[in-house]
């Protein structure tokens, strides 16, 4: 069986932020056969088509090599104000142009979330309508929403409720299961 290599990105610059902590623990409970490298989004500037025009920053360069060279992409994204982080939404931004480009039509993606009382619900329902609108194949079930999630990670990081990692553990499997067949 080919090894599925997949993307983390992780929708926050926060040191401590809960979903890059998810994206660790996703990594250290891939099934069999799958790899993930995570990606550190803090280094990509604000979309500014002028600049796309002069000179397409390196930072991005390198994140569209790593989506393209992806098998998936697998994000985590905080809620802010009941939506997706700013950054993300730049991420998406500059991944989707020019849009002869982009490495994101076809590409599977699968989303994970860690917030408030409701988990990731409003981000990540927004977030599907902008990688849908980017031609991305989105996996949608299982859904992983960490709710309170300041409650739910120890000091060191780890999820407290095994529920939660049986949950990640479903959906990573079912990603590679969405990959395999898509391609």
């Amino acid at each position: 069986m080919k090894t599925i290599n997949i993307l983390g990105i992780a929708g926050s610059l926060r040191k401590g932020s809960y979903n890059k902590q998810l994206l660790l623990i996703a990594k250290s409970i891939l099934p069999e056969d799958m790899t993930m490298k995570i990606h550190d989004i803090s280094n990509i500037p604000l979309y500014n088509a002028d600049v796309e025009m002069e000179n397409i920053p390196v930072a991005v360069q390198d994140l569209k090599k790593e989506i393209a060279r992806a098998d998936g992409v697998l994000i985590a994204t905080p809620e802010y104000n009941r939506s997706i982080s700013g950054v993300m939404k730049n991420v998406i931004d500059w991944a989707s142009t020019p849009a002869k480009t982009s490495p994101l039509p076809g590409k599977p993606v699968a989303i994970i979330g860690a917030g408030g009382r409701l988990g990731t619900a409003y981000a990540q329902a927004h977030l599907r309508q902008v990688v849908v609108a980017n031609n991305m194949l989105v996996m949608n079930k299982p859904e992983v929403m960490i709710r309170y999630a300041a409650k739910q990670f120890d000091e060191i990081g780890n999820l407290l409720d095994k529920k939660y990692v049986e949950l990640l553990s479903r959906l990573l499997s079912g990603f590679m299961d969405w990959i395999i067949n898509i391609q």
